[in-house]
């Protein structure tokens, strides 16, 4: 298995002097929560039509098959990807492309 140690990131200047990150200063952020969503398409209905639902109804949504998968963190569009199949008849989703953001950082 490998190793959890990460190698140190390319050097920072800070207050002139040269900074590595290391792992050790990187735990803090590891238990710092974060909301991860995959969103396969939308659909919209009025709420008498979502009342009638039953089980195994099938949805239409907005999106082909094999269209993108928008990834949210923290309800925030960060990228997109597809849904891969994995062990044990688990699905996942790839990431295919980091979405740029506007926001200034």
């Amino acid at each position: 298995m490998a190793s959890t140690e990460f190698e140190p990131l390319a050097p920072a200047l800070l207050s002139g002097e040269v900074a590595v990150t290391t792992t050790r200063e990187l735990e803090a952020v590891y238990d710092i929560p974060v909301q991860i969503s995959a969103v396969l398409g939308r659909a919209t209905m009025q709420v008498s039509q979502l009342l009638k639902l039953g089980r195994g109804a099938v949805v239409e949504l907005d999106r082909k098959l094999g269209e993108a998968v928008d990834i949210y963190v923290n309800n925030r569009l960060i990228a997109r990807g597809e849904v891969v199949m994995g062990e044990d008849n688990r699905i996942g989703i790839t990431m295919t492309e980091i979405v740029k953001s506007d926001r200034p950082g």
